[in-house]
């Protein structure tokens, strides 16, 4: 996107020129007719700059493409396409706002903000915040998302690691993971640096890494949060000793709102030898936050069961229990293992429709279902996982 025509967009001529592409977006897909090259022709009899006709209609695009990530923000926000795809969550964003908020810091400044993502629930939560970012067109959009939203906040153009960090009460950063290649997963690789990162962990900071960050990396007194949202994994948090409330969090939020677990609720926390038991009445599988904290044998003592296998995250127990950390699951009975066997007692029940759940197991779903053939008006859901290092079927129904 072209930096000085998106700064026109933000002047009452790119505003109105905003206004028009969007009615000509909604009229243009409001019908089987309607497509983005006729809204684009549509738009450029109105503004023969197509420079500013392309910054417009792509504005539209991506707050419509925003809205499942935003919400009704995204509506008035402003956007760049990569920045969308990497942008914090806002619940995800709130609720680290919200904790940072708790700790009590005069103010925080967001090094590398983007398109401002963390800045406005930073905003939100009564914190005075200011952001950096290296490039000139996300620090243009940051600030004009949050004057869009009505929200106080400084950004400007600067490289995080020259700047002197000594008058906020907080910093928060999250470093680049990725290049031209694609995801960068090693440290070393990262911008800022790891030992840039390794700095700031040393002041009252917090630092966005990616979900599978090695727990051997995480410093002695930080406390690695990670967090999920409608069951996915979003992210993982560096929280520093000066902010950390325990060394490994998981954290779920769902429709229901936020639940967290450290490793002060496993008693198996630090004790070797794993609670394996043999399969109860019920199984249950740990949202991948908690499995990624390593608090699976948290999950095993709340619902007063154990692990099938040490080395594989799922859990059994005799009693039903609902719990934001997991999903439940009643043992319908265990089936054959073996493929050709499986078919058979899956058609001699008549389950047509199969969901396949597996863990431990070299197993692809959608072949096995397809070689599976199945047929039958009966919907079934199928878990194959190891049991003792054992291969073994399920079939279960979700609690």
């Amino acid at each position: 996107m072209d930096l000085d025509a998106f700064r026109w967009l933000l002047t009452e001529p790119g505003q109105q020129l905003l206004t028009r592409a969007t009615h000509l977006y909604a009229d243009s897909f409001d019908g089987p007719s309607g497509d983005l090259v006729r809204t684009a022709t549509a738009l450029r009899k109105v503004e023969p700059d197509a420079a500013r006709a392309t910054v417009a209609l792509s504005q539209v695009q991506l707050r419509h493409r925003a809205v499942a990530k935003f919400g009704p923000d995204a509506t008035a926000m402003y956007f760049v396409g990569e920045a969308l795809e990497q942008a914090t969550r806002p619940r995800v964003a709130a609720h680290r706002a919200a904790r940072l908020a708790a700790a009590e810091p005069s103010s925080v400044i967001d090094l590398g903000c983007g398109i401002g993502g963390d800045l406005i629930a930073f905003a939100r939560a009564g914190l005075t915040a200011a952001g950096v970012d290296i490039d000139p067109l996300r620090v243009e959009v940051a600030r004009a998302n949050l004057s869009a939203l009505g929200l106080a906040g400084a950004v400007s153009v600067a490289d995080s690691t020259t700047l002197d960090l000594a008058g906020f009460g907080a910093v928060f950063a999250d470093p680049a993971r990725r290049s031209a290649a694609g995801r960068i997963f090693d440290v070393n690789g990262w911008t800022p640096s790891w030992e840039f990162v390794l700095g700031l962990l040393t002041r009252n900071a917090i630092v966005k890494v990616a979900p599978g960050i090695p727990h051997e990396l995480v410093p002695e007194g930080v406390e690695a949060e990670w967090v999920s949202e409608g069951g996915d994994v979003k992210e993982a948090a560096l929280w520093s000793p000066r902010l950390a409330t325990a060394r490994r969090r998981a954290t779920v939020i769902g429709e229901g709102g936020l639940a967290t677990i450290t490793e002060e609720d496993d008693p198996y926390d630090g004790v070797p030898e794993r609670p394996v038991r043999p399969v109860g009445a019920f199984l249950y599988e740990p949202d991948g936050a908690v499995i990624r904290a390593g608090l699976v044998t948290a999950i095993a003592s709340g619902v007063d069961g154990g692990l099938l296998d040490e080395h594989i995250a799922y859990v059994t127990s005799d009693l039903a229990f609902h719990s934001p950390f997991t999903k439940g699951y009643r043992v319908l009975e265990e089936l054959p293992y073996r493929e050709k066997q499986l078919k058979a007692a899956l058609r001699d029940r008549g389950i047509g429709t199969l969901a396949i759940k597996k863990r431990g197991v070299q197993i692809v779903p959608e072949q096995l279902r397809k070689r599976l053939d199945l047929a039958g008006d009966n919907e079934g859901t199928l878990i194959l996982t190891r049991v003792t290092g054992v291969g073994t079927a399920y079939l279960v129904q979700p609690l």
